[in-house]
C-alpha cells in the first residue's frame, strides 16, 4: 500500500536543494538520502509551516 506524501514535490524539492542535498535525489531518488537530512528536511517544512511560508503568507 502506497503512503501518500504529507508534503507536495515541489516542497521537498525546494527544501532538499536548501538543505544541499537535491543532488542525491537526482541521482538516487529520496531512498538514497542519509536519515539526518531527512529528519532535517522535516524539521525545516515544520519551521516553515509554523511561520506560514508554505501558503505564501508573510509572519506580521
Amino acid at each position: 500500500m502506497a503512503k501518500k506524501s504529507v508534503m507536495s514535490e515541489q516542497l521537498k524539492e525546494e527544501i532538499a536543494k536548501e538543505l544541499g542535498f537535491y543532488d542525491v535525489v537526482e541521482r538516487e531518488g529520496w531512498g538514497g538520502i542519509k536519515a539526518r537530512d531527512a529528519g532535517n528536511m522535516v524539521k525545516r517544512a515544520i519551521e516553515m509551516a509554523e511561520r506560514g511560508l508554505t501558503d505564501g503568507k508573510r509572519p506580521q
